[in-house]
């Protein structure tokens, strides 16, 4: 008999399929009935990619798959099968240190993952056996075993919960590890097992259990409130037992991890597509100079000079295969065109910088001690490239720290405390135009709120007695439902805990009122409404509901709902969160049935939500309104002067929130989102009632708006944002409905495309409200914006769960450490405690971020331009014979030793622009959006500097070498000789242009640059100073020794080097110049100013946005 109430309890269905049956303790349920054992994964937790056997391979596959480490094998395998100029160890050797660095760096990370797993695995759990407790390992638990958590113990799979020390089966549990909210969570006990509190009782359950296979939602599962996750930490109870249902990588805590961000930032793009100039130009030099090698051996005397006699087996070789290996040959002699090593040098760039952020002081907060996070270090630079701003505004704009402010019952107004005497008859709020409500309906609605929510007691140890409600502290994941308690207690009534399943009340004659708890329809972001189903100690069952006014309104009666409309929308003009609360009274045939049906859907292994979601929309139906309530949500602090400055950064910023649109829309003028002067644009279910058509009303307003816009706006989109402050700011509203008339519409064809003129009218706006959203309305907004033309850059930032999925769309996702628990952070690229910190955050580090790795990328292309070009241009010299210019160790060690640390110290630490100057002038982070620096003038720029310095390096020492004695000996210098002197000019240009461009001078600028010079000038004498026995040519012997024995060759040396970086020193010059005299004219303008009329009233912000012109 207990087998089939457990099995009714734990599985309610007929249909079977997508379900596993557990055997508690691994017993047979019956000795009668043959024992199977089913194969469940163990209890191991793996995080980690690799293992020590597939970690060499894995590792290659995936670091091969990259463009320029694939190409660079290729070059690598070419060099060894055919006859190159260049040894195969110039290509091989920077390739194998790419690949080495990259790996120990990933596998340094796994091995993290390793040791972390290792830890949860072997950790120590006890498990019943044989009605005694035995000490394992956790990765040793199978499914089915019953095991015992102790106090303060994390929960090592997911259990179902058998029995509790408790009396009554309960058990408080945090999930602060899962979904980051700290508050006491209430689980109970399966009933038929309450009793078996010791290892011998549990011992001798034989039950199975039938559920659902696992799946990864937190908090759609078997019988949520009987179910513990692995990661939760049991509080406040000494001992429980359960058996493990899902283990290992099943568990919810496994299913939910998530990898590390595959958002692709826009440098990466650029990068690729520099990649592909490059190649281009590597396989039009490569063609360029077979063909002229060919046209050069036309002549029969540069084909085979006598000294240079054909082999026979050359002559018999077929010209086509020649030609292909020639052309092989100066591919590999150019190869180096292609920065392999700038791949691990933006790595190492992106993931020590991200430490940046998390070490900012600035993002530090006390109340939460906790900073900032980087969860993913890719995305770095997008910060400062960043169009369109989305965010949330309960948690994010505001505090998220509810208030009781009002209240209404029967269309009365209540505010203020009451007076003990005579509970809420005598308030100070009331208008003097409403009459007090009848007293039994004020307790009713007062009781309403004692027992409508999901709030835990935590009871202060030195009280005694429970009723000592004054020393009673309130925790729930809503911060609404413990202002609404306590709104409550205000006026007499207090909720004073849960205890044996009865929620207790002291009302305001300070008795203590009983009600059983039967039911909780808990709230969701559908149904927007939550309610409880009690009976009184009468035996009267009754059904409380409280929600949003557009979820509450259709199910009450008509008649009830006018005069407490009013309150609602003059308390969301006032910027008050609103609820409305509703009750109804249910017969016992009635909730017979009611209860059948809840257990029914609750037990449903099949769809399990929409059946409960429909048995919730059946309960909550013909109810009676009580009242409503008005709570305050505080802004944020410093909230508005971060719109504001994001706004002048020329941000667009978009609010998308499921509140009301009067609340929503005077939280945005409190945080100066919209301003006086901005004229809204509506479009919601007001505007577009007027009409019997709403499709025809919407396509109407939609025209105006855009006629209106187009108007009063330029058509050239690069002068947009400066527009803003110069014409009339618009600002556009839209709720939810509205959205999905316009997405959805079913518009004819000759009329014209909704979703494009609402597109053109929010590209106008300069601030758009979304109200009544849907969480996946806020997503599809954000897609939306994403693939409008140009592609802009998107950020989102929210602080709860239903701000996730904007969050996982938009380009940057960016989570507040807020107070609806850590979902948002731990989905996002970064997390920080407040609102304000977004400011810091975009228009300081996003654009030093993105100033660093644009210098970089455009960097490593200009100095490996200039140093092919010089051996492109040797091959005019030397009869296309693919003769190397540089020294292979040369050409080994420029991008790995020579000229890699400066960068890498500079993409770190350069500071062109003070911070305290970018986040006091937002204006800057116009100056580099749309991808400013990696755009084709700035690359065509550097690209053309290259190319002028690599003429420079290689025709300065060709005029040099004109006289053929350089020594006072009459030594005649060689072509190796001639291949060092414009190395060493190189050398020296391109990492002196380097420190002509940093502007932030550390110790360790100072050590890297003069320290890569000094090692380059130490190898030298190194390498040419000593016969090395492994080379088969000592070719490079004493020559750079010998070279700077000459005085005309220090001298060319000096002059070239000149010569190179005079253009940057001129353009530089001119820069100070220009800037020196916009001073002069700020300071005269200032002064002028300072002698004129009174200042301007609007705030100082403002004034230095639009008064001051931009002098940097």
């Amino acid at each position: 008999m207990f087998r089939r109430s457990f099995n009714r309890f734990c599985a309610g269905e007929e249909n079977r399929v997508g379900t596993r049956t557990v055997f508690v303790g691994n017993h047979p349920v019956s000795e009668t009935e043959a024992y199977i054992a089913q194969r469940f994964c163990d209890n191991r937790i793996v995080s980690s990619k690799y293992t020590l056997w597939n970690f060499l391979p894995k590792n290659l596959f995936e670091q091969f798959r990259r463009i320029a480490n694939f190409y660079f094998l290729i070059i690598f395998l070419v060099q060894v099968t055919v006859d190159t100029p260049t040894s195969p160890v110039t290509s091989g050797l920077p390739l194998f240190f790419v690949i080495t660095v990259t790996a120990i760096k990933q596998g340094y990370e796994d091995w993290l993952r390793h040791r972390a797993d290792n830890e949860v695995n072997k950790s120590t759990v006890y498990i019943i056996e044989n009605a005694k407790r035995v000490r394992k390992e956790s990765e040793k638990i199978k499914v089915g075993d019953v095991v015992e958590v102790q106090a303060d113990e994390t929960f090592p799979c997911d259990l179902i919960l058998l029995s509790s020390c408790t009396g009554d089966g309960t058990c408080y549990v945090t999930t602060a590890s899962l979904d980051g909210e700290s508050n006491c969570k209430t689980h109970y006990a399966v009933r038929d097992t309450i009793a078996l509190c010791t290892a011998e009782s549990i011992d001798t359950l034989r039950a199975a259990i039938e559920c659902e296979q696992p799946q990864p939602d937190l908090y759609k599962s078997l019988g949520p409130e009987n179910l513990l996750l692995k990661g939760a930490t049991l509080k406040n109870t000494k001992k429980i037992y359960g058996v493990a249902v899902y283990t290992g990588m099943e568990t919810k805590m496994a299913l939910n991890y998530q990898g590390k961000s595959q958002k692709r930032s826009a440098v990466e793009k650029s990068i690729n597509a520099f990649l592909i100039v490059y190649l281009f130009i590597l396989l039009t030099k490569a063609a360029v100079c077979t063909t002229l090698k060919y046209v050069w051996q036309s002549t029969p005397y540069n084909d085979e000079p006598w000294y240079n006699q054909k082999t026979q087996k050359e002559r018999e070789t077929l010209k086509v295969l020649k030609m292909f290996t020639d052309f092989l040959s100066f591919m590999v002699l150019f190869n180096f065109i292609i920065p392999v090593s700038m791949y691990v040098t933006v790595e190492m760039q992106k993931f020590l910088g991200s430490f940046f952020i998390s070490w900012d002081k600035d993002f530090y907060d006390e109340e939460i001690n906790e900073g900032a996070l980087v969860n993913t270090s890719d995305l770095n630079e997008e910060l400062g490239q960043v169009d369109y701003i989305f965010t949330d505004k309960t948690g994010t704009l505001t505090e998220n720290s509810m208030e009781f402010i009002e209240c209404c019952i029967d269309g009365h107004k209540y505010k203020g405390a009451a007076q003990e005497t005579d509970g809420l008859s005598q308030t100070d709020g009331p208008l003097t135009y409403f009459d007090k409500a009848d007293k039994n309906r004020e307790e009713l609605f007062l009781r309403a709120l004692c027992l409508c929510h999901t709030v835990e007691i935590k009871t202060n140890d030195a009280v005694d007695g429970p009723t000592e409600s004054a020393e009673l502290t309130y925790m729930s994941s809503s911060p609404d439902e413990i202002a609404l308690v306590k709104g409550a207690k205000k006026y007499g009534f207090t909720f004073v805990g849960i205890r044996n399943g009865h929620m207790r009340v002291e009302n305001q004659r300070k008795e203590i009122e009983e009600y059983e708890l039967l039911h909780t329809l808990n709230f969701d972001s559908v149904r927007r409404r939550m309610s409880v189903i009690v009976k009184t100690q009468a035996g009267d069952i009754l059904l409380f509901c409280k929600g949003a006014d557009s979820a509450v309104f259709p199910r009450v009666q008509n008649h009830e709902i006018e005069l407490t409309k009013a309150h609602v929308e003059r308390n969301a003009m006032d910027g008050y969160r609103t609820l409305c609360v509703a009750f109804k009274e249910i017969a016992p045939d009635d909730y017979e049935r009611i209860n059948r049906q809840l257990i029914e859907a609750k037990m449903a292994l099949q769809d399990r939500e929409e059946k409960m979601e429909k048995v919730f929309d059946d309960i909550e139906t013909n109810m009676n309104l009580i009242g409503a309530t008005a709570v305050e949500d505080k802004l944020q602090d410093q909230a508005a002067e971060t719109i504001e400055a994001l706004h002048a950064a020329g941000l667009k910023v978009w609010v998308l929130t499921g509140d009301k649109m009067e609340t929503a829309k005077s939280t945005c003028y409190a945080c100066r989102l919209f301003q006086t002067s901005t004229e809204l644009l509506e479009l919601t279910t007001k505007t577009i009632e007027e009409s019997e058509r709403k499709e025809d009303r919407l396509h109407e307003l939609l025209i105006e708006y855009r006629k209106k816009l187009l108007h009063d706006f330029p058509k050239s989109t690069r002068s947009l944002k400066k527009a803003w402050t110069e014409h009339q700011e618009y600002g556009l509203i839209i709720d939810g409905s509205t959205l999905s008339l316009i997405l959805n519409s079913s518009q004819d064809s000759s009329s014209n495309n909704y979703k494009s003129i609402f597109l053109q009218i929010c590209m106008k706006c300069t601030a758009v409200l979304c109200c009544r959203m849907a969480p996946l309305q806020k997503a599809q907004i954000v897609r939306m914006v994403k693939n409008l033309k140009g592609s802009p850059i998107t950020l989102s930032i929210g602080d709860g769960a239903n701000d996730v999925s904007m969050i996982l769309e938009s380009h940057v996702g960016i989570g507040i450490k807020g107070k609806e628990g850590r979902q948002a952070a731990r989905n996002s690229d970064y997390a920080v405690p407040k609102f304000k910190h977004l400011k810091k955050l975009l228009l300081a580090h996003g654009h030093l971020y993105y100033v660093r790795i644009a210098h970089l990328v455009q960097y490593f292309f200009y100095k490996n331009l200039c140093f092919i070009l010089p051996q492109f241009l040797y091959q005019f010299f030397c009869g296309f014979s693919q003769q190397p210019l540089y020294d292979a160790a040369y050409l080994t060690m420029y991008n790995i030793c020579f000229t890699s640390l400066p960068i890498l110290a500079y993409s770190l630490l350069e500071q062109h622009i003070n911070i305290d100057t970018l986040t006091s002038d937002p204006r800057l982070y116009m100056k580099i959006s749309g991808n400013a620096m990696l755009q084709l003038g700035p690359f065509l720029y550097w690209t053309f500097l290259a190319a002028f310095e690599g003429t420079v390096f290689f025709f300065g020492t060709y005029f040099l070498f004109q006289t053929s004695s350089l020594e006072e000996n009459a030594k005649v210098y060689g072509n190796w000789t001639f291949g060092t002197i414009v190395f060493t000019v190189l050398v020296f240009t391109v990492t002196l242009k380097l420190a002509l461009d940093t502007r932030f001078w550390t110790w360790i600028n100072h050590f890297v640059i003069w320290g890569s010079l000094a090692f380059y000038v130490f190898f030298s004498f190194f390498w040419g100073g000593i016969i090395w026995p492994f080379l088969k040519q000592q070719r490079m012997y004493f020559v750079f020794a010998q070279m700077l024995s000459s005085v005309s060759t220090w001298l060319a040396i000096v002059l070239l080097i000149f010569i190179s970086l005079f253009p940057e020193i001129l353009l530089i010059v001119l820069k100070n110049v220009r800037r020196r005299s916009a001073r002069r004219n700020l300071s005269c303008k200032r002064a002028s100013d300072s002698l004129s009329a009174r200042p301007s009233v609007r705030p100082l912000l403002l004034r230095t946005f639009s008064d001051e012109s931009n002098i940097l």
